[in-house]
């Protein structure tokens, strides 16, 4: 259904409010969760979503408008989560939240390497151990706690769009 990728631009958009007036200015140490990532990682799970990738693209160029890094690292570390998504969700479809906690640290975790890498690459001198343990680490807190009410949400708005038909 076409209707249901158009449906990302609201919900997507919506979120990257939220991330940017809200849960940016609500801290852990120096991390803050990632609203876009959270949902792409969630939506790309559901059972009758065929595939994320208009989700991920639309969260990568939000968060490349809506951050200070180079655009190439929300766009590489969206899209190979969407790839591990989909991935996981092939091999082992039958534990769906831990596959959401899985790869909501290991999507973070690529994000905020990535993030360093381009940074470093651009000349500012980074910590990485700060970095990891100030930034990185509380953000993936923040993100797994996140993780499973993103889910649930993300799991009605899956059924409210493919409904599933009762069985007699």
């Amino acid at each position: 259904m076409i209707w249901a990728n158009l449906l990302a631009i609201p919900v997507l958009l919506i979120l990257a409010i939220l991330q940017i007036g809200i849960v940016s200015r609500l801290p852990l140490l120096h991390g803050t969760a990632d609203l876009l990532l959270l949902a792409m990682i969630a939506w790309t799970l559901q059972r009758p979503v065929r595939n994320g990738w208009f989700w991920a693209l639309l969260a990568s160029g939000l968060m490349a408008l809506i951050s200070a890094i180079s655009p190439l690292v929300p766009i590489v570390a969206y899209g190979a989560t969407t790839l591990l998504v989909q991935f996981f969700k092939r091999q082992v479809w039958q534990a769906p939240l831990l596959i959401m906690l899985l790869l909501t640290m290991v999507g973070t975790f690529l994000y905020h390497g990535l993030t360093v890498i381009s940074l470093l690459f651009g000349g500012t001198a980074l910590p990485i151990k700060d970095s990891l343990s100030i930034i990185t680490l509380p953000s993936i807190l923040l993100n797994l706690a996140l993780a499973i009410p993103t889910y649930a949400i993300m799991r009605d708005l899956a059924n409210w769009i493919f409904p599933q038909e009762l069985e007699a």
